[in-house]
């Protein structure tokens, strides 16, 4: 297990989703201007954790990303397990003649930590942003299909609008 750049991106942005859950689906292009995260890089990220069902997807206009079904019970482990790439643990490296095997206290240290991170909900992390007095500014839902009637213009006096014209209407 390797905590990662992208590990960290996809922590911030489910905790943007926690927070915004009660609204509409978030569009990535906002999570990606609110924490200057590229769109192509979040697309990555959130297609892992739709295919892990952490994330639910809605298509079309006024669509975006919701958490999934698990809601309340995703944990920072559930997240950094979906996103990055988890060696097996269980491969036996060679062990040269010489040289210190420290593979057994690296692996104890990645099982205390992926615990640590079982015990962490992102429901927590969202209540610990509101406790430090973040608020949700949701942007306005435009509606969708209903066009709004073009001004009308005012009618122009009939008015040469050439030089060529101004002539023709003196009758020369």
């Amino acid at each position: 297990m390797r905590l990662s750049t992208r590990g960290r991106f996809a922590i911030t942005a489910m905790i943007d989703l926690a927070l915004r859950e009660k609204g509409y689906p978030v569009p990535l292009c906002d999570l990606a201007l609110r924490h200057g995260i590229s769109l192509s890089y979040l697309e990555q990220v959130f297609s892992k954790l739709r295919q892990n069902s952490l994330v639910e997807s809605t298509r079309g206009p006024g669509g975006g990303y919701a958490l999934g079904f698990r809601g309340d019970s995703v944990t920072v482990a559930d997240i950094i397990g979906s996103i990055e790439e988890v060696g097996d643990p269980q491969s036996v490296r060679k062990q040269r003649v010489g040289v210190l095997n420290t593979q057994s206290l690296w692996d104890s240290l990645n099982s205390a930590v992926f615990e640590h991170m079982k015990t962490i909900t992102l429901k927590s992390l969202a209540d610990e942003q509101r406790a430090k007095g973040f608020q949700v500014t949701e942007r306005s839902r435009c509606a969708k299909g209903v066009l709004a009637a073009p001004a009308r213009q005012k009618p122009r006096p009939m008015v040469p609008n050439s030089v060529f014209a101004l002539g023709q209407s003196f009758g020369h």
